[in-house]
């Protein structure tokens, strides 16, 4: 009996790429050159599965290309807003994800942003570097201490509530968080001390940070807009791990260079890798590469869930982490 084929859009870690060598007829992206259109077209005519990532768009023009031979789309990321989802029901395929393995990765990147927005670390590395560095000073790059502070969190998924323990366990937070969906357990509250706000209005309005954690969407699509910056502390900053669309660029950039807030800590980007020109003017706002779950041991993770979900559909059973 033939292996199933199966094409991979990026280059993955080498032990997951040796796996998938042993157990598929598997086609890898040497060049680590993200797929055109046409070849992800031509992936889903030839391939039985097709593995892409958070930053393959996989759209509805793409998905309903004829004579498709793929089933099944194993996306290497937790997020899958990149996936034309109601299209790719409409084709009968069926997508996975790559829940739970990332959520620590995670929740690192987003203490780490709120710790560099919060202390202009972003600046003291390049007056450093530049050579500009002048010696220590009592006014020099004051910025805001994190200790004892509020953390408002938009959303409180596995990630939020990752950072959650970090913040209040780690630094003595006191945690506010808001979510439109189902609350936690009581005791996963209880560990952090968090409270509900009813709207992200209320949540704003009282937190010293404002870390993203909601799911990209047409929804969430710039849910932290003009109106929602201008309800933030001026000595607030924003973090945003989850989707660069949740924010308006626009908006934030004004907000950062109008000092409506004190600053902002970016891992994603609303068309990445493309940034907006206006945040890179900008002193008070740290940027960071889309690093979310950049470790080795997550990666590797990602790649063996996605593994375990194909080898799941191809034995017949329900994969783990289906989503559609």
């Amino acid at each position: 009996m033939s292996k199933p084929k199966v094409v991979v859009t990026r280059r993955w870690p080498s032990a997951v790429e040796a796996k998938l060598k042993e157990l598929y007829d598997v086609t890898l992206n040497e060049s680590d050159v993200p797929l055109t259109a046409e070849e992800l077209k031509r992936a889903l005519q030839t391939a039985d599965a097709l593995l892409p990532t958070v930053t393959d768009p996989i759209t509805a023009d793409i998905l309903r290309v004829p004579d498709r031979k793929a089933r099944i789309i194993g996306n290497f990321g937790v997020g899958y807003n990149n996936i034309d989802i109601a299209a790719a029901k409409e084709q009968g395929l069926v997508v996975t994800n790559t829940p739970g393995v990332l959520t620590d990765c995670t929740a690192d990147i987003a203490m780490l942003l709120l710790l560099m927005s919060a202390r202009r670390a972003s600046e003291g590395d390049r007056l450093v570097r530049s050579g500009q560095w002048t010696g220590w000073g009592p006014t020099h790059l004051l910025g805001q201490k994190v200790t004892g502070k509020t953390l408002g969190l938009i959303g409180f998924g596995r990630i939020a509530q990752a950072t959650a323990k970090r913040a209040h366990h780690g630094f003595g937070m006191r945690i506010l968080f808001y979510t439109p969906r189902n609350v936690p357990s009581q005791e996963i509250l209880d560990d952090v001390k968090a409270i509900r706000c009813a709207t992200i209005e209320e949540l704003l309005g009282e937190a010293d940070f404002v870390s993203l954690h909601c799911p990209g969407s047409a929804e969430n699509r710039h849910l932290i807009d003009e109106a929602r910056l201008k309800r933030m502390h001026p000595n607030a900053h924003l973090i945003n791990t989850a989707r660069g669309d949740v924010v308006d660029n626009q908006a934030l950039c004004k907000a950062l260079k109008e000092r409506w807030i004190a600053g902002a800590g970016l891992d994603v980007y609303e068309g990445e890798p493309n940034v907006y020109p206006g945040f890179l003017e900008l002193d008070n706002v740290a940027l960071l590469p889309h690093l979310g779950s950049a470790s080795e041991e997550t990666r590797a993770a990602m790649g063996k869930r996605v593994l375990e979900n194909i080898e799941m559909f191809f034995a017949g059973q329900e994969p783990r982490d289906r989503v559609a």
